[in-house]
């Protein structure tokens, strides 16, 4: 082989090596740009990852035992109120001897009346008794004699009738005037007017100089100074309540009470549907036209139990965070019970062995993904 020819066969070889170099790179940039995510790969993977929104120590309900309250609002009123008002008519009030407030005693006169006119009329009454009890004797002493003789023809048939018709008739005129009097002596001791049973005055209208007319109302008297709490309990909870049962009253300036049931009403009101409770109470700081807040304590019962911390409230609702097994938030609707310490009831807890969110609920959201604190032991 000549030099000339060796020359060339040395460039052909170097040229088929470069060309096998470039399609060699050409080869392996393609297969790089083919395996290189592109930006809305990468999002779509960062999506499907997620990124935890919190991380949060999780709970599980707990079997509590736990006292069962009722609660019910209500208001303080009389056990029972007596109307005292005036029985005469047309009388002055002379003199009003008690105020509201005071505590008077069955028979007590608590106010007077002017009874001049009445006192006149007793009198005219009286002797129109005598003047009838006079004619009487006189007749009866006639009817006797006639009776006497009447079979001796002395006197005529007409004339014994006569007689022993005026005595008839005189025993009745003065019957009349007994009635009379007896009325007017009534009249005379209701210018008197009596405290009808023991009691406090809660109410007074009377005033010294009113003329008043028969059953206007003067006075108004608590019987025997009770007062009891009405509470309005609904139908859920109108079943559990029973006579004899002590109930806490909580009254506006925080003070409490205790009462005990003593009877229930035997219907339900028609528009609210609440049966109303009657409470017997001490007489004390309580007032009638008072409201006040009312608890019955059942028994202890196991319940579910949450920390109250668990509690999300939002527009006026209670609400749980439960935990799935991806750790994803499910926002649960709930309704709570009693509460005691730092634990609340749940009435209507959906899964009583799921995962709840402890705390920090409220920057949660229905979805949201969290990360559980290695810490959550409960």
């Amino acid at each position: 082989m000549s030099s000339t020819q060796k020359k060339k066969y040395l460039r052909t070889l170097f040229w088929i090596v470069a060309a096998g170099i470039v399609i060699v790179g050409i080869q392996q940039l393609i297969s790089h740009q083919a395996a290189a995510p592109t930006p809305a790969d990468t999002d779509k993977t960062t999506q499907a990852v997620g990124k935890p929104a919190l991380t949060v120590e999780q709970v599980k309900p707990q079997r509590t035992m736990m006292h069962q309250t009722i609660i019910a609002n209500g208001s303080v009123a009389a056990w029972q109120e007596a109307i005292i008002g005036a029985e005469v008519n047309g009388l002055a009030i002379k003199e009003v001897l008690v105020n509201v407030g005071d505590t008077v005693k069955r028979g007590q006169v608590i106010a007077r009346f002017n009874d001049s006119t009445i006192q006149a009329d007793l009198a005219q009454a009286q002797a129109n008794v005598a003047e009838a009890k006079a004619a009487v004797i006189e007749a009866e002493g006639n009817a006797q004699r006639a009776r006497s003789i009447q079979d001796s023809g002395a006197l005529s048939k007409q004339q014994v009738d006569q007689y022993l018709s005026t005595e008839a008739s005189t025993k009745a005129r003065f019957q009349s005037a007994q009635a009379a009097w007896d009325a007017q002596n009534i009249k005379r001791t209701q210018t008197l007017l009596l405290a009808p049973d023991n009691g406090v005055i809660s109410k007074r209208d009377a005033t010294v100089g009113q003329v008043v007319s028969s059953g206007l109302e003067l006075f108004r008297l608590i019987r025997l100074g009770r007062i009891e709490w009405r509470g309005e309990f609904n139908a859920e909870n109108i079943s559990k309540v029973q006579a004899g049962m002590a109930v806490k009253l909580t009254l506006p300036d925080s003070s409490q009470i205790t009462g005990k049931v003593r009877t229930l009403a035997p219907t339900a009101d028609s528009n609210t549907r609440n049966t109303l409770v009657y409470v017997d109470i001490p007489n004390q700081q309580a007032r009638p036209g008072m409201f006040a807040k009312g608890e019955i304590q059942l028994a202890a019962a196991e319940t579910n139990t949450l920390p109250y911390s668990a509690i999300v409230m939002r527009d006026g609702f209670n609400y749980l965070m439960q935990i799935d097994d991806s750790h994803h938030i499910h926002q649960i609707k709930v309704t709570l019970g009693n509460r005691e310490g730092h634990l609340v009831e749940i009435l209507d807890l959906p899964d009583a062995n799921a995962n709840y969110v402890a705390s920090g609920g409220a920057f949660l959201s229905d979805g949201d993904l969290v990360r559980i604190a290695e810490t959550a032991a409960h």
